[in-house]
């Protein structure tokens, strides 16, 4: 976990001054212990990256010297979105799609860049237009799921990790707005699991990196005792700090970067599009449909 987090203060998902999740949301994403946490906040104190102050959480106050260049033009490889999200927001108009399973990482990102630019440090972009496909919240999920088919209170802690971030997401668009931004934000739920992540920034850059299953305990409240938690054997997949390739779309469209941001492209455009009418057909005959 510290060697993640490291990296995070490296590629920018945490920018000086910016603030670190709480100790109970950083268990949750990496599905460790508070105990693992604290020793991994611990380390990065004692390096002089991050400093805790009582009621004031934990933010940072140095980022290593490795930071990365955002990655370059034909030459794909493992890549960070932060560095890309910073890049796009420097440029009149920002344009967003994205296929995720709960959208945190980019939210993190999202209110980085809306702090800069509230606070002066960075200049507002004219338009800001996100499009994101996520999971259906009606029917379970093939994961993050308890392995007791009978035990719903992981999905339940799912769907309530999904109303918190819908709930920020509408906080960025009204503060974005607010900043002058021509913001449009929408998000359309699909009926199925992800099974990887895709973001797609100005129609230009992409990364994708696909969802590794694992077993793993999640904490929810006990049955009976909401105030207690109790860990459960679930199956799990692994969100932050997994790998993501970078693809660029370029001027030859035989190259394999051009071949394979076309396809993605075309994925996300087709699923965007068709779902939302399929759903819809499916509403007017009587059909069960997921929300939209």
């Amino acid at each position: 976990m510290e060697r993640v987090l490291r990296e995070q203060l490296e590629n920018g998902t945490y920018p000086l001054h910016a603030s670190l999740p709480p100790q109970r949301k950083l268990a949750e994403g990496f599905g460790v212990s508070r105990d693992t946490v604290q020793r991994a906040l611990l380390q990065l104190i004692e390096d002089g990256l991050i400093e805790a102050r009582r009621g004031s959480g934990t933010r940072v106050i140095r980022v290593p010297n490795s930071l990365p260049a955002p990655p370059q033009s034909g030459r794909p490889g493992s890549a960070s979105l932060g560095p890309l999200i910073e890049q796009a927001f420097r440029q009149a108009e920002v344009k967003l799609d994205v296929a995720t399973l709960t959208a945190e990482t980019l939210l993190r990102h999202l209110t980085n860049q809306h702090e800069l630019i509230a606070d002066g440090r960075a200049t507002a972009p004219e338009r800001l237009e996100i499009r994101m496909l996520l999971p259906w919240t009606t029917e379970r999920l093939a994961y993050p799921r308890a392995r007791k088919p009978e035990d719903a209170r992981v999905w339940e802690r799912w769907l309530h990790m999904v109303q918190e971030n819908g709930g920020q997401l509408d906080e960025l668009n009204a503060g974005f707005t607010g900043l002058g931004v021509d913001t449009s934000i929408e998000i359309r739920r699909i009926p199925m699991t992800p099974q990887f992540k895709l973001y797609v920034i100005n129609d230009e850059h992409m990364l994708f990196g696909p969802y590794p299953v694992l077993p793993r305990k999640i904490r929810v409240p006990r049955e009976g005792r909401p105030a207690e938690g109790e860990a459960v054997d679930s199956l799990d997949v692994l969100g932050l700090g997994s790998t993501l390739s970078y693809h660029h779309l370029e001027a030859d469209e035989r190259t394999h970067d051009s071949l394979f941001f076309g396809s993605m492209k075309e994925w996300f455009t087709s699923n965007w599009e068709c779902w939302p009418e399929i759903l819809r057909l499916k509403r007017e005959t009587g059909g069960a449909t997921p929300e939209n």
